[in-house]
């Protein structure tokens, strides 16, 4: 017996077909719907829409709704659009703030204001947002603040935002004051936010007013590094060589120097509202506030005093050549060379800022060791895996700083060498087993 196949048609091909037939006069609706197995309802829309777009009216529609009730009209979206352009520095809260403030229409239904996030994407959509570019952030302190409970107990430090002189040219400020007091060091002009210049003013600073403790900045160059194993810097390396502890604030944490900031607030109002005519004018601006701010202007936190009746300089003189890095007993001493240090037979990166400079390790177990860089802690190495532990991690394996004085004493590991040393190796000194 010979069967026949099925012969496949698409949807829009039959709904052509069914009118063709429809057209041809030989077939009633209701005989139409039965040989095509569709219901008569079915039958008189498909006639409809073909009277009414021909055979563009038999392809399939979407059942997308044409309208959403939380549509945005054209027309609000057209003053979205131009209050941006009247305020080109506001973003969409604030856009929806100020439609929201002006009067209403008394008749007819007043249009919703749109959500924030939604006047956002407007804005977005219309090219008038630019999207903010992640930066790489700095490991967060784990130590906490220092307390400034004296003279000298920290200093805090930072770049008061660059703006330009009325002849066009670029103006850096770099400040230095003492926390306790709110005596201002120093207001100076630098030619670069780079480490040269800040050792330069920094080391006339220490000459003039002696040694901090602690000095307090923020996590950006040259204070931070991003790219550097816990954000260490050149900058901050110097400092721990001179015995100074670097303080680095949480990242968007401005309060955790705020009587620095505040200060740049009035620096900003006396001396740069509106700018001097060129550079050296603004220094001497500089100068003329820094003076009327330690010796002439009472502070209120002070009890209405200036902070040059509490203000002395530091004990601690600059010293004229910096001593060599010393450890105690109970530390495995390595240097660092090209940004790492030898480990067994291997080589761990630990950060370039270090390089020529000798590191100490205290055990803590079997395996996990607390790395020291003179009094500063650098953080975990776990010796299984070769690997620095990241500061959050670390913080839950082990607890606080240990006392390296009481430590028991620490096993160096076996490295590979072509002559075994004869006789017991010096705890806290360099030996050549431990060196590369």
């Amino acid at each position: 017996m010979l069967r026949m196949g099925w012969t496949e048609t698409c949807v829009t091909e039959q709904r052509v077909g069914f009118i063709r037939d429809w057209k041809s006069g030989t077939w009633t609706m209701a005989e139409l719907c039965r040989r095509y197995g569709v219901s008569r309802r079915c039958g008189y829309k498909w006639r409809a829409r073909y009277q009414q777009q021909g055979l563009e009216g038999l392809r399939d529609r979407s059942r997308a709704p044409r309208q959403h009730p939380n549509q945005i009209s054209a027309e609000m979206e057209e003053k979205i659009v131009k209050v941006r352009g009247k305020f080109s520095r506001w973003g969409a809260a604030k856009v929806q703030t100020w439609l929201r403030a002006q009067p209403r229409p008394r008749q007819g239904q007043p249009e919703k204001i749109p959500a924030a996030s939604t006047i956002g994407e407007i804005l977005r959509r219309h090219g008038l947002t630019v999207r903010r570019v992640r930066h790489s952030r700095v490991e967060p302190r784990q130590q906490p603040l220092a307390h400034a409970g004296e003279a000298n107990r920290v200093w805090c430090a930072d770049f008061k935002g660059w703006f330009r002189t009325q002849d066009g040219a670029r103006c850096d400020p770099l400040t230095i004051s003492d926390a306790y007091s709110r005596y201002l060091l120093r207001c100076q002009l630098v030619p670069a936010t780079d480490y040269e210049s800040c050792r330069r003013l920094f080391e006339a600073t220490f000459r003039q007013y002696g040694l901090p403790e602690a000095l307090r900045t923020d996590n950006g160059p040259p204070f931070g590094a991003p790219c550097s194993a816990w954000g260490l810097s050149r900058l901050a390396v110097w400092w721990i060589k001179l015995g100074i502890q670097p303080e680095r604030i949480a990242p968007g944490r401005p309060d955790q120097n705020g009587r620095h900031e505040r200060m740049h607030r009035t620096l900003k109002q006396h001396t740069a509202s509106p700018p001097a005519a060129n550079l050296r004018a603004q220094q001497r601006a500089f100068e003329q506030f820094r003076d009327e701010y330690n010796e002439q202007r009472p502070h209120q936190a002070l009890g209405q005093c200036v902070p040059a009746s509490y203000y002395q300089p530091s004990p601690r003189e600059y010293p004229a050549r910096l001593a060599k890095v010393e450890y105690g007993e109970g530390l495995v001493l390595r240097r660092v060379q090209s940004g790492e240090f030898c480990w067994h037979v291997g080589r761990v990166f630990l950060t370039r800022v270090l390089d020529g400079e000798t590191i100490g390790l205290e055990a803590i177990d079997e395996r996990y060791w607390r790395l020291w860089f003179s009094f500063y802690e650098l953080g975990i190495f776990d010796a299984h895996r070769k690997r620095m532990v990241p500061p959050r991690r670390a913080k839950d394996l082990v607890g606080g700083p240990t006392s390296v004085a009481l430590g028991a004493p620490c096993v160096a590991p076996p490295t590979k060498s072509r002559k075994k040393k004869e006789g017991p190796s010096k705890r806290g000194s360099m030996h050549p087993e431990g060196d590369c």
